[in-house]
């Protein structure tokens, strides 16, 4: 069962950190063709490896808000997939202040880019610690201003190679960035 506050949700769907596979698409069904997928020690499918844009809910939210009302302007219907789309990430959607979409967008741009940029040395020094784009997704969809390392920790396993005070760190990122949104409603 999916909930609000369980970034794996919405981030793939896996919501207990548990192992699945998936075929590659197109591919023909053997063992050589699937790849198991494990959240929590970030082993994705090949598809996961290119560069891809990552979006939370509520980026995602924001621009089907956007396109709709472009829509809307030039007298278009939504498709059912657009709709179901648009029911979903608002269910999910903490941020609903339609007016300030700009700035929400700008603002959860900015978190992104601090996330996927957010290096650590290891305590050894030999090497730095970088979130994964599962764990950039994850962690933007979970937008409670008073979630504890422990907590964050449960809900993204693998957050668990970083030191204590390295995801104190990422979760003060997301809290600031959170205040101020909310300063925008």
């Amino acid at each position: 069962m999916m909930s609000a506050a369980d970034p794996y949700a919405a981030a793939n769907g896996n919501t207990n950190g548990t192992s699945r596979s998936t075929s590659i698409p197109g591919a023909a069904a053997s063992a050589s063709n699937v790849t198991i997928e494990n959240t929590a020690e970030l082993s994705f499918p090949a598809e996961f490896d290119t560069d891809i844009q990552i979006l939370s809910n509520a980026q995602v939210a924001v621009i089907l808000q956007m396109s709709a009302q472009n829509a809307l302007a030039y007298d278009m219907e939504l498709n059912e997939i657009y709709k179901k789309t648009q029911k979903y990430v608002e269910r999910y959607n903490t941020m609903k202040n339609p007016e300030k979409g700009r700035e929400l967008v700008d603002e959860l741009d900015n978190l992104q880019n601090a996330l996927t940029s957010f290096r650590k040395e290891t305590e050894d020094g030999r090497s730095e610690l970088e979130l994964h784009g599962f764990e950039v997704a994850a962690l933007m969809n979970l937008v409670a201003t008073d979630t504890m390392v422990e907590e964050a920790v449960a809900l993204i396993p693998s957050l668990g190679r970083f030191p204590e005070s390295a995801v104190d760190e990422i979760l003060e990122l997301i809290r600031s960035t959170m205040i101020r949104i909310v300063s925008y409603a």
